[in-house]
């Protein structure tokens, strides 16, 4: 048989096989035959030279090394018929990398969460908010009038504004109470005031915000107003691409990185009229609270962290220095600094807004959402991006249409039983009856954490299980339920590998050097472990996270919405499945709180402690985010949690 003429005679037994199989003759010639003219060919025709300079020639010795890694065993002879073709794999991967992927370009594997049979809505309405005072009356509560109805602007200042919600601040720019001009200068003032304490800004896009704020105080005198986000100043977590203004995603070696067009996202609330101030901070590549800049600040208690990875935007919205800000979440980063912070979030299902124009970490797990002061100011804002757009494949055509006049006792309402049980303190047994030295101190200080973890859980744990309460005394019906009983912590290492294929280059050319986090849990390390996952487990996860998919859809088929502690495996299941989360402030840790695990300027485990916020979670079927905003925002009109801020 003579191959054809463009075919190079260095053909691997893989891709002799195909050809030949092609042609019809793969089963007519004797496969000892093959492998032997392949590697005849091979080693007549490749020298060392050929080989990608990044490769050393593999070995039987590294291919043992490489399936003890795996958890797989071979024989001595399977590892030597191995030889070859993985020689031959490894050339296909030096061919893959000669081509440029920019951290844009998606796979062409979608994510898709919905299972066969679920009808979406695709009808879109107007919101249905709750009552809101006139904006005299907001004007008035902020001292900004006299009881006549004149204006005292600057006796108090304006920034007794700074913590009104996107709703109050919409009326009074709408009643022409305030201009847009007026708020974005008080917002940009807090902005620049209270970033050397907070560490909060990475750009300010200034010259941008009062050009725009200029033109919707123009359009709003010729009467054109665009709606409740018409000249609301507010600040983009630094993975949304603004043209001509830096987007660093937060990462050493990316502090001049520019793109000449917007986000989806910031295309849309512009649209809207929203007024765009800051690129805010992020945790290195959406990690963390840690940038290049240094450590995002909680506006509670400065000396801890705002955690992260949209840490800019839920200390900034914390501290009064934004209107609303927007976050992204992949597993946890507008559920954690929102909970730390003391403000609302809400993460909407996967495949919700588009995330064109947006850093890809997990092309399957990304999410972006509003950080606010309230539920209804997050509803607002994802109603301004919401939808699908013509480069986003993941979008779904779902309606999000929130109504909060709704009567939330019609509501069917879970709760995750277990994660509302009281703490229990688990005891650590010594590993012998005779420990001394080292491992006595070791013993001693596991134990000791321990005890420290159980009496702050058990603190908390009054504010989780008041929830129930209020929520009974709003005549909402609550039924137990469980999770399903499923490993949703080992799926994750599939965000892990998406996560080191969406920066395989940084890795490879070692500028991971450059980011801040050099820990074994930060994205330097974590890109390089998740580079040995093997490609046969992540497909098999990938269906293990399908059976996850169908046993979180049929979970939520009795309930409208589950209340939920923010933390735990509810996080990651949803996160994993897609389904959407609302996440409200819950109170405020007294003064007679546990200390947090390290009172240290900065430290990680500077966590919680007396002053500090705790939160709840509602979470909804996919593309039931309304609901969970309904039950939510009754929640808060109750509690009246969102309603604090710190004092600054």
């Amino acid at each position: 048989m003579t191959l054809p003429a463009e075919q190079s005679v260095r053909t691997s037994r893989r891709r002799f096989l195909t050809v030949t199989s092609v042609a019809g003759l793969g089963s007519t010639l004797f496969p000892g035959a093959l492998l032997g003219l392949a590697a005849r060919a091979d080693a007549q025709n490749v020298s060392t030279q050929d080989r990608p300079p990044d490769f050393v020639a593999i070995t039987p010795e590294m291919i043992e090394q490489a399936a003890a890694i795996a958890g797989v065993k071979f024989t001595a002879e399977q590892r030597m018929m191995m030889l070859e073709e993985l020689t031959s794999q490894r050339e296909d991967i030096a061919e893959i990398r000669k081509v440029s992927l920019p951290n844009a370009v998606a796979p062409s594997l979608v994510q898709d969460p919905v299972p066969s049979g679920m009808k979406l809505d695709t009808v879109r309405q107007p919101a249905k908010l709750s009552l809101l005072p006139s904006a005299k009356a907001i004007f008035k509560k902020a001292g900004l009038a006299s009881d006549d109805g004149e204006a005292m602007l600057g006796r108090p200042p304006l920034e007794t504004l700074a913590f009104c919600t996107v709703r109050e601040l919409g009326a009074l720019i709408r009643e022409r109470y305030v201009t847009s001009v007026a708020l974005t200068k008080m917002y940009l003032g807090r902005l620049k005031r209270l970033d050397p304490s907070l560490h909060f800004v990475i750009t300010l896009t200034e010259g941008r915000a009062l050009k725009q704020a200029a033109a919707m105080d123009a359009e709003l005198a010729n009467g054109h107003y665009r709606g409740p986000l018409h000249g609301i100043p507010w600040g983009a977590k630094d993975l949304l691409a603004v043209a001509r203004y830096p987007t660093t995603w937060g990462a050493g070696g990316f502090e001049k990185q520019q793109f000449d067009y917007d986000a989806e996202a910031v295309k849309r609330l512009d649209a809207a009229g929203a007024v765009l101030i800051a690129k805010l901070s992020m945790g290195a590549l959406a990690q963390g609270d840690l940038w290049f800049g240094g450590r995002t600040r909680n506006p509670w208690n400065p000396k801890q962290g705002s955690s992260g990875s949209s840490a800019g935007s839920a200390s900034s919205v914390s501290a009064g220095c934004v209107g609303f800000a927007i976050g992204t979440e992949t597993l946890g980063s507008i559920s954690s600094p929102s909970t730390r912070c003391g403000v609302t979030g809400l993460r909407p299902s996967f495949g919700l807004v588009p995330r064109t124009g947006a850093m890809a970490l997990s092309w399957s797990m990304d999410k972006i959402g509003a950080i606010t002061r309230s539920v209804e100011d997050c509803a607002l804002v994802l109603q301004a991006m919401y939808g699908p757009d013509e480069s986003d494949l993941s979008v779904r055509n779902a309606a999000f249409n929130p109504d909060f006049t709704a009567d939330i006792r019609e509501l069917r309402v879970g709760y995750i039983k277990s994660a509302f049980d009281r703490p229990t303190l688990q005891e650590i047994k010594p590993p012998s009856q005779t420990l001394s030295g080292k491992e006595l101190q070791a013993y001693t200080l596991r134990v000791s954490g321990r005890k420290a973890s159980y009496e702050r859980a058990l603190y908390d744990f009054p504010y989780t299980a008041r929830t129930l309460d209020v929520l009974r005394g709003m005549g909402v019906t609550l039924r137990p339920v469980e999770l399903p009983k499923l490993p949703f912590g080992s799926i994750v290492p599939m965000l892990e590998a998406e996560a080191a294929a969406a920066f395989d280059e940084l890795t490879r050319s070692g500028r991971d050097a450059l980011l801040n986090g050099q820990q074994p849990f930060d994205w330097p390390n974590q890109f390089r472990v998740a580079r040995l996952y093997p490609a046969v487990d992540y497909i098999n996860a990938s269906r293990v996270r399908t059976l996850a998919m169908q046993a979180m859809h049929q979970l939520f088929a009795d309930f409208d919405v589950i209340v939920t502690p923010s933390g735990g495996t509810q996080l990651t299941a949803t996160n994993l499945c897609g389904q959407p989360a609302v996440i409200v402030p819950n109170g405020i840790r007294g003064k007679d709180a546990p200390p947090a695990p390290s009172t240290e300027d900065g430290a990680q485990n500077n966590v919680g402690g007396p002053g500090t916020p705790v939160s709840i979670t509602f979470l909804a079927p996919l593309y039931g985010d309304a609901k969970a905003c309904a039950l939510a925002h009754a929640y808060q009109q109750r509690t009246g949690f969102h309603l604090r801020h710190p004092q600054l």
